[in-house]
């Protein structure tokens, strides 16, 4: 290997990703130990080939070399493999070169156990091999747990001869090329498993493939589909999930007494003699191979396309409306880390209830497009139908990863025994059911939001009463119908607790939402942004939605705006009211909030943090529910929140109404004209009410305005 051209290839690589879309996440690198070094790796793409060395390297700062595919050893480019530190598999020298460098500390070792790469992802395990599938049941090979142990053997047979036969010791140092013995007699031999996910798996049409077409003759199908699987994880994106699991040491395997009476032998043999102990350290081989096969594969990253694939796969019945299988997917998520002890891709990390609502996320939305794709499934009526013989359908090796990615995904979670077991339990449960889990799981979510939120902030004098800001679940008589309703911005709940009681005692299913950081105190609402609103609101339509056939949303002052932004993002919904919702601010407050957050970020800027003005007092009409200080960064947010709402109301296709006081404080009562006259329905009604304060859903005459809003939703 020359060593200059090994970093440059290490530079170069390092620019085509950064140029690339890829996306390189590693794990669990405190898993890597000091010593020598056999990495054993799923071999699924040729990016991997060139990632993973450089990927380690930049962790341990030692080589790492990697066998080869004899095929690719050819004219110039055999050269060039050479220098990177590439041995072919058929070198003759192969196993004593892996052996001396390793003894030596010279260079780390990258081997594929699986042997090729297995395209369909289909893992094979039983009582006497873990294998995979091309055409029929394949044992992964043993080459890198005997290399191991070979390693490990003569470093401990050197250590021993040094002692008792120096002349054979010193032969054996020469046989490897050892320089410095030290070294070599004091460090230990490791196998560590990785595993390398990719997220997601797209093949489709790229520069790579289209140039190949152009200028190349035949290219074969093997080529076509690593250009088309591979050059649209370059050029579109993939994330590649790196994760070392923990070290095998090798040196466990070598305490039988057949290898011990080999291993401390006086005489003389060659490394590529025979020797009695062989079949005990085959087995021993073949038992360090089931064992690092079955870490790899344990430690696959799952992400959203697992989940959906193989809910599709295990679904016992080949219908189900898409709202029923998002659920199921839904509480999948809620599930796998908890009680299965998978790993996870990190957008499983962050809340989930955007399957339920808009999928603003792309997830449901990139998986059904690639499932209609393929034709694995068919859309009717808000319903999936799906095509089993497409999905289960047999393809060539060769392009299985364009004709059926999605089983090639489900294949990849197959051997996660408490993931599949869950899988089933959510193919099987009847909707019912699935529906009450659902509202379970969004009400325990919620609480279990505030508890924290609650008890993180409390502080005599400054926290919200617990009960103020508690969310509310109000048992109609009916379930035709739900409403979920949303506070104002420094409120809380309780705010809309009047309103609540007035449509429950009409029957309905009432749902009063807490946006996180309100309810607790103003150091938490500094903290949370409109994506942490949005969700909030996103559980309590997710929620109701599961109890009642139709679901209304609600809310007053800035949970007016949410309420109107939900309504343009979810076109479900039975229909959107807001209550004095802020288009223009009178307050003047809102009017210090881009000046402070200019100035915040100069005093940020010449290191005088403590002139930053973080807060401002305010004097609420309910200061038993609305907080007294207003945290700027906040209201900076409420404000590119309610900006970034304006073009989207014609988007409100949904009937809506709009309630406004004429002589309102806090809220320009032209604004709310001009917000209603950009709401895109034509069912839309705007109430104009005589009023002098903001507060208009609470004290005297409120019930005018729960009157407009209870006729408003009988008119649904």
């Amino acid at each position: 290997m020359n060593y200059s051209a090994y970093l440059a290839t290490g530079h170069m690589i390092a620019l085509m990703e950064s140029f690339s879309r890829i996306k390189v996440r590693t794990h669990g690198q405190e898993n890597i130990p000091e010593g020598s070094i056999i990495f054993v790796v799923n071999h699924f793409t040729r990016i991997e080939t060139l990632l993973l060395p450089y990927h380690i390297y930049a962790h341990t700062h030692v080589p790492v070399w990697s066998l080869a595919d004899h095929s690719l050893f050819e004219g110039t480019l055999s050269s060039f493999l050479a220098k990177i530190g590439a041995v072919s598999t058929r070198n003759p020298n192969r196993d004593r070169l892996i052996v001396k460098s390793l003894l030596t500390g010279e260079a780390n070792w990258i081997i594929f156990p699986e042997g090729r790469m297995v395209k369909d992802k289909e893992q094979v395990s039983g009582p006497s091999f873990l294998g995979l599938h091309r055409g029929g049941h394949k044992s992964a090979h043993t080459g890198a747990a005997t290399l191991a142990l070979r390693t490990e053997f003569y470093r401990k047979r050197l250590q021993h001869l040094l002692v008792e036969n120096p002349a054979e010791a010193e032969r054996l140092a020469n046989l490897f090329q050892i320089d410095t013995i030290a070294p070599v007699l004091t460090g230990k031999t490791w196998i560590v498993p990785i595993n390398l996910t990719y997220y997601p798996l797209r093949a489709r049409e790229n520069v790579l493939s289209t140039l190949a077409n152009r200028f190349a003759d035949n290219i074969s199908d093997r080529l076509r589909e690593e250009l088309l699987t591979e050059g649209t994880m370059f050029f579109e994106g993939v994330d590649i999930d790196i994760r070392f699991g923990e070290s095998i040491p090798v040196s466990e395997s070598l305490t039988s007494r057949q290898v011990k009476r080999d291993m401390f032998s006086l005489r003389r043999f060659d490394f590529d003699d025979q020797l009695p102990s062989l079949q005990v350290m085959r087995q021993e081989s073949k038992t360090l191979m089931h064992r690092f096969m079955a870490d790899i594969y344990r430690m696959t990253t799952v992400n959203h396309d697992h989940l959906f694939a193989s809910l599709l796969k295990s679904l016992p019945f080949k219908r189900i409306s898409e709202e029923d299988f998002r659920r199921r997917v839904f509480l999948l998520t809620e599930m796998v880390p908890e009680k299965t002890l998978v790993f996870c891709h990190q957008s499983l990390e962050i809340g989930q209830v955007a399957l339920l609502t808009d999928d603003r996320y792309h997830k449901y939305r990139d998986f059904l497009a690639l499932a209609r794709e393929t034709g694995v499934v068919r859309c009717e009526k808000d319903c999936l139908l799906k095509i089993t013989a497409n999905f289960s359908a047999r393809s060539e090796f060769q392009r299985v990863r364009i004709d059926n990615p999605l089983g090639v995904v489900a294949n990849e979670v197959q051997p996660l025994a408490a993931l599949q077991r869950r899988v089933r339990l959510m193919a099987w449960l009847p909707e019912i059911l699935i529906r009450h889990r659902v509202v379970d799981v969004l009400l325990r979510q919620a609480a279990k939001q505030f508890e924290a939120d609650h008890d993180r902030f409390r502080s005599p004098g400054v926290a919200t009463e617990r009960s103020v800001g508690e969310p509310v679940l109000l048992k109609g008589t009916s379930r035709r119908l739900g409403v979920v309703l949303v506070h104002g911005f420094l409120a809380a709940p309780q705010e809309m607790q009047e309103l609540a009681d007035y449509l429950h005692g009409k029957g309905f299913w009432v749902y009063c939402v807490r946006l996180r950081g309100h309810g607790t105190a103003p150091e938490d609402l500094a903290t949370r942004s409109g994506c942490d609103w949005l969700e909030s609101v996103d559980i309590g339509y997710a929620l109701m939605n599961a109890i009642c056939t139709r679901v209304v949303i609600g809310g007053f002052s800035f949970g007016g705006g949410l309420a109107l932004d939900a309504a343009a993002r979810i076109p479900r919904l039975a229909g959107a009211f807001a209550v004095s919702p802020p288009f223009r601010l009178h307050a003047v407050s809102s009017r210090f909030a881009t000046p402070v957050a200019a100035w915040n970020r100069l005093m940020d800027a010449v290191h005088l943090p403590g002139a930053a003005k973080e807060y401002i007092e305010h004097h609420p009409e309910h200061p038993l529910i609305n907080y007294a200080r207003i945290p700027v960064a906040a209201l900076a947010e409420m404000e590119h929140f309610m900006k970034e709402l304006e073009p989207r109301l014609p988007e409100v296709t949904v009937p809506a109404l709009i309630v406004q006081a004429d002589r309102d404080p806090v809220v320009d009562p032209e604004s709310t004209v001009l917000m209603f006259s950009r709401i895109g329905t034509q069912q839309k009604k705007y109430a104009h009410l005589n009023f002098n304060r903001h507060g208009i859903l609470s004290g005297e005459r409120c019930e005018l305005v729960h009157a407009e809003i209870g006729t408003f939703i009988d008119t649904l």
